[in-house]
């Protein structure tokens, strides 16, 4: 069952500089139960996207000049705000990057959790309570029912975005969307976080869009990418496919920048360059400054998003040579 289909969406921001098209045409779409891993670097686009999926743009600046989202067959973006109230945080819910500044500093985490069942539910403050401890138990946070009274700051990182998890998991939602969940924790605490939504998502059969710069986290809990460059989808493939081999040179930019242990002590690759300015996109494919296989149509056609097979695309001129190289 498809939950979120996102056609054609195009996202602007009107800045002094001028119009920043942040979002140029993206599509993409969950399954019940799947996760759909979507990566790039900083100014992508990502979040930007997501956001408009949750409807928690600033708008001004920001705007939705074309596009559908369809949750469940209906367009959101033709819904009025009530009724993408009643969608956003209890069938559609989003975990933010930094769980400290999400979180409000002088409520304790009982209190904001407990809002949820409040506002929604309509519960009283002792049932509300009882619901967060266990939702705090659920993402297993040692000594809930001791802890709930507690602030954001007395958590660790990890402990924190724990606790983001749960605020998120509170009305059972079809969707959840983690923005960058695993951000400034170490490597130990990421596979735990990772590891948590893997069972949670299994458990309520619940689809992930999980939004990340990190290939390495994505590799084990991904059931498909889609890659962003400049605001555009530039490939997309069931995880397996996309690692075996890259349908762009882009794609297989960030795989060769990822640290191997069977490269100890060489140069550890980097993509030349930096993203465009996203107020001045280079004509043709916005990739084509930082590409080292770059030719002339590069610089003055930009490139569709090609089939590949029936379950990959790649938005590159070149990309059967990409694949074979």
């Amino acid at each position: 069952m498809t939950l979120l289909e996102v056609r054609d969406l195009h996202v602007d921001f009107q800045t002094r500089d001028g119009v920043v098209k942040a979002v140029n045409g993206v599509n993409y779409s969950v399954e019940a139960g799947e996760t759909l891993a979507v990566l790039g670097e900083s100014g992508s686009g990502k979040s930007v996207t997501a956001q408009a999926v949750m409807g928690i743009l600033d708008m001004p600046p920001g705007r939705i000049p074309k596009g559908e989202i369809l949750f469940h067959g209906e367009n959101m973006l033709t819904m009025s705000k009530e009724e993408r109230r009643k969608i956003r945080g209890a069938r559609i819910a989003m975990i933010f990057q930094d769980a400290l500044s999400s979180l409000n500093p002088v409520l304790t985490v009982g209190y904001q959790l407990a809002e949820m069942f409040r506002v929604h539910q309509g519960l009283g403050r002792k049932e509300a309570k009882a619901r967060s401890i266990e939702l705090m138990e659920r993402v297993k946070i040692p000594a809930a029912k001791a802890r709930v009274n507690d602030y954001p700051h007395q958590f660790s990182g990890g402990m924190r975005q724990r606790i983001m998890i749960a605020m998120a998991l509170a009305l059972e939602p079809d969707l959840i969307i983690a923005d960058e969940p695993t951000t400034a924790l170490d490597v130990t605490v990421q596979a735990q976080v990772m590891a948590l939504l893997a069972d949670l998502q299994r458990e309520y059969n619940m689809g992930l869009i999980l939004i990340t710069h990190d290939l390495g986290v994505v590799a084990d809990v991904a059931d498909k990418i889609a890659v962003m460059y400049a605001g555009r989808i530039v490939e997309t493939a069931p995880v397996k496919e996309l690692y075996r081999a890259p349908a762009h040179p882009y794609t297989k930019g960030l795989l060769e920048s990822i640290p191997r242990l069977d490269r100890k002590g060489q140069e550890l690759y980097a993509i030349q360059g930096l993203p465009p300015n996203m107020a001045k996109v280079p004509e043709g494919c916005a990739f084509h400054p930082r590409c080292p296989a770059a030719r002339d149509i590069c610089r003055t056609e930009l490139p569709p998003l090609a089939e590949v097979d029936d379950a990959r695309g790649s938005a590159c001129h070149f990309w059967k040579e990409t694949i074979d190289a």
